[in-house]
């Protein structure tokens, strides 16, 4: 099993904008609409922007039209962790990077049915496009 990548509240500061640290590190949410990542045809990996791990594929992406990027799947397994979430008076599943422990979203079970049913909802300030991968 792999080693958890941890830093102190400092080193994530220093890496990470505002608005990252906020999301990943805080286990906030961005406004709908806000981010910069829309669908397209394109191939590559999306990564997690506090350690670098691979976490989603686009070819994998679509358009629930909820104002964040959604994915039916992760890249696998080991990709991310899911973890209950019962704040805010709702009973969630967060999504965070098996890696570094980064909050990245939740996931849902009102995905496309003609794949696997659910949506992985990402905060587009978590992730980072690698085109080509």
């Amino acid at each position: 099993m792999r080693k958890k990548i941890e830093k102190s509240d400092a080193e994530w500061r220093a890496q990470l904008s505002p608005e990252q640290y906020r999301v990943t590190r805080e286990k906030g949410t961005e406004p709908p609409f806000s981010g910069n990542h829309r669908v397209s045809d394109e191939h590559g990996i999306y990564h997690c922007v506090c350690c670098n791990a691979p976490l989603f594929e686009n070819e994998h992406k679509f358009d629930a039209g909820c104002g964040w990027p959604s994915f039916d799947r992760p890249l696998g397994k080991a990709a991310v962790e899911e973890r209950p979430d019962d704040t805010h008076g709702m009973q969630r599943t967060e999504v965070v990077c098996s890696h570094c422990d980064a909050h990245l979203g939740h996931v849902f079970p009102d995905g496309p049915p003609e794949s696997t049913g659910l949506r992985y909802c990402i905060n587009s300030v978590a992730i980072s496009f690698h085109p080509g991968e």
